[in-house]
């Protein structure tokens, strides 16, 4: 079940292989992800020291956050993956000229997991076609559904 989408993500890059991250959370966090109060699309995902973390995503914290916590809506969180997983996005981002972008915020088995995606970036081009291919679809679909 989809928590959050990254809808810029599939704007501005060609999502090439797909990874499912377990992330580092605090307790006032996960009750702010439940209650739907999670943001990914400022977010980015950068390697530091062979470890992946997320950088600019934004979870409002609960107004009955406990009192002696003070919450960092846009702290840096840590992702887990298996380190075989690491080494292999380590190579293709600083060999190939990928870039890694946060996808989606979604449960699996009760557990709340970041999808990520290993990119290339779109050039304006691409994007304007990506957009004339999705505008000649909603007009086929609507086309069909006339002549019916």
């Amino acid at each position: 079940m989809t928590i959050a989408d990254n809808k810029k993500a599939f704007h501005d890059y060609f999502i090439e292989e797909r990874y499912e991250a377990g992330i580092v959370l605090e307790g006032w966090e996960v009750k702010a992800i439940r209650a739907g109060r999670a943001q990914l699309k400022e977010a980015y995902v950068v390697l530091k020291r062979e470890e992946l973390w997320l950088i600019g995503s934004h979870i409002s914290p609960l107004p009955t956050a406990s009192t002696h916590v003070k919450p960092d809506p846009v702290r840096t969180r840590k992702l887990l993956l298996h380190a075989a997983e690491i080494s292999k996005l380590i190579g293709k981002v600083e060999r190939a000229g990928y870039t890694l972008v946060p996808l989606n915020l979604h449960y699996s088995r009760g557990r709340i997991k970041l999808e990520i995606g290993l990119a290339k970036g779109k050039k304006q081009h691409d994007k304007r076609e990506t957009e004339k291919q999705r505008e000649w679809e909603r007009e086929k679909a609507r086309l069909v559904r006339e002549k019916r």
